[in-house]
């Protein structure tokens, strides 16, 4: 394949993704997740809690979450509705750069969504590194998001994959309240420092933490594209 047809199709492949990306129900998620997050700002407000970065983060979880839930969960289901199923795997290999370019843009634009709410919270509520407090939270949307691009793969349904997620991430939620300075916990809070912990020691909990979820991270992606292979499952 020659460099003009390779920068064709990949020029293609982005323009696809961005209409199922950006079309649809997506808008309405990222509305619903600012929503989240400016009645988050102001209970927080209203309460008089103390706010620092590490509310901030905590603030952003939610909405970083639910940016990434429609695009993924439902991508295979809008695909299939959209009999475009066939076209991807009528070409060999094709569906891994579909589906592989679509995350990537995903997450790409879910990261600078995150950095304009962080830059709201900053001069609404508090002075925070925008770009840094993103970067933190792109380990737990890689988790939780490659882990539903797998679950999609095996029920090729949105509504199941969205109930399975749901599920899973209350079941992460209650562990993790019990487990919250573990570097087991995905939703560890990185700039809420423990008191009785050495700054050293906390500093390798979140080294560890995020080794764990990037390498959960891959192993659910890869999961996810080795379910891809299986044509008469999709084609059925």
């Amino acid at each position: 394949m020659s460099k003009n047809n390779y920068s064709v199709m990949i020029y293609r492949v982005i323009k696809y993704n961005l209409k199922i990306i950006f079309a649809g129900k997506f808008f309405w998620f990222m509305l619903a997740s600012f929503s989240f997050f400016a009645f988050f700002m102001f209970q927080t407000a209203w309460n008089r809690e103390e706010i620092n970065e590490a509310t901030i983060y905590n603030l952003l979880m939610f909405p970083c979450l639910l940016l990434i839930f429609y695009p993924i969960v439902f991508g295979i289901q809008n695909d299939e509705d959209n009999r475009i199923l066939e076209i991807i795997f009528g070409i060999p290999n094709y569906r891994y750069k579909v589906w592989g370019v679509r995350m990537l843009m995903v997450y790409f634009a879910n990261y600078f969504i995150i950095v304009l709410f962080a830059w709201v919270g900053k001069y609404l509520l508090y002075p925070v590194n925008s770009f840094e407090m993103a970067a933190q939270l792109l380990f737990p949307m890689f988790f939780m998001g490659n882990l539903a691009f797998m679950f999609s793969t095996i029920t090729r349904s949105g509504n199941g994959t969205a109930v399975i997620m749901i599920i899973i991430g209350l079941i992460f939620f209650i562990v993790g309240s019990s487990i919250s300075n573990s570097y087991w916990n995905i939703f560890i809070n990185p700039f809420k420092i423990p008191s009785d912990v050495h700054p050293m020691i906390w500093a390798n909990t979140l080294l560890k933490s995020r080794i764990f979820l990037a390498i959960a991270a891959i192993v659910w992606l890869m999961a996810g594209f080795l379910n891809l292979q299986k044509r008469e499952k999709f084609m059925g």
